[in-house]
């Protein structure tokens, strides 16, 4: 099944993210991620919400979604031209020894060093889903400590 990317404006209240997700749980859809964010309009928010299904599937969530009261737009950005970024947090174990070379990776990788401890560097990597992963699946190598990624932003060009 492939991967679609749901890209949903409304009305920034309380219970709406609840709602969308119960919409989802209720019909047994798996929703890969949902983030939620504020736009440029307080008033308003913008779920970026990623669901595996086929094409009949996603046609059955647009349209649910696009009954409920608060919500103002959908859009299936996964057939048209967009941009979409993901964000991980790495803490990776550092030693005297590994310590400049984790951080020239992470440079190399584009990522940038948030914290350095002790016994630990703490890395912020942000980029498409194949740059991120390719940045965790490096890092391994010197051990993840601790991991937190989201899940996609997106916005059509």
């Amino acid at each position: 099944m492939k991967k679609h990317i749901i890209n949903v404006l409304v009305e920034n209240q309380f219970g709406v993210l609840a709602q969308i997700a119960g919409l989802f749980s209720s019909r047994g859809y798996n929703i890969s991620s949902l983030i939620v964010g504020e736009t440029e309009d307080p008033t308003l928010s913008r779920m970026t919400i990623v669901v595996e299904g086929n094409e009949r599937v996603i046609e059955q969530v647009i349209k649910q979604l696009n009954k409920q009261i608060d919500v103002i737009k959908v859009v299936n950005l996964t057939h048209k031209d967009h941009i979409a970024r993901e964000l991980a947090l790495v803490k990776v174990n550092a030693t005297k020894q590994t310590r400049q070379e984790i951080i020239t990776l992470a440079s190399a990788l584009k990522g940038d060093i948030v914290e350095v401890g002790k016994d630990f560097i703490l890395i912020e990597f942000t980029g498409d889903e194949h740059t991120v992963e390719n940045a965790i699946e490096l890092m391994k190598n010197y051990g993840i400590k601790e991991m937190i990624k989201t899940g996609k932003v997106a916005l059509s060009k």
